[in-house]
């Protein structure tokens, strides 16, 4: 990831040559179910926010908190987590193991300075297109109105 994403506006006044600021949101998915629901929402062509890079893991259960860590540090301004729905896993427990590593890892989230509500966990199953979009349309929504999430960055280039 290099740079937040910018979209330069081409219009007339004194807002000519402004670069507008959009969310880099980074989801980090299970293959098994998330990525085929969101294969789902893209081949039904339904319309959700750009921003998004996904990241496809075979299990959340596979899901490495210091993920989370690298994508604030390189420019991500919203991470998203997401897997089977508890219960469904194909690997009989990923996400319950993933949920787990999350509770024990948001303490020292937030005694770092990361906004929890910049990180989400999800469970969309392979045939919940839609609702692999309303999550990312909420998300995006979040994201865009905290802004930029510079204050990590800043953070360890100090350190």
């Amino acid at each position: 990831m290099s740079e937040p994403t910018t979209n330069v506006t081409e219009t007339t006044g004194s807002n000519q040559g402004q670069e507008a600021w959009e969310p880099r949101i980074i989801a980090i998915i299970c293959n098994w179910c998330t990525y085929t629901g969101a294969d789902l929402a893209g081949t039904s062509r339904m319309a959700y926010p750009p921003y998004v890079r996904v990241i496809k893991i075979p299990c959340t259960g596979r899901f490495d908190p210091l993920f989370m860590l690298k994508a604030f540090e390189r420019g991500a301004d919203g991470v998203l987590v997401s897997g089977c729905h508890p219960g469904d896993c194909h690997y009989t427990a990923g996400n319950y193991n993933a949920r787990r590593k999350y509770t024990v890892f948001r303490d020292l989230l937030d005694m770092m300075g990361i906004d929890l509500e910049r990180v989400w966990f999800s469970w969309i199953s392979a045939s919940e297109g839609g609702k692999w979009v309303e999550t990312i349309k909420n998300f995006t929504e979040v994201i865009r109105a905290k802004g930029p999430f510079t204050e990590y960055r800043e953070m360890i280039d100090v350190g």
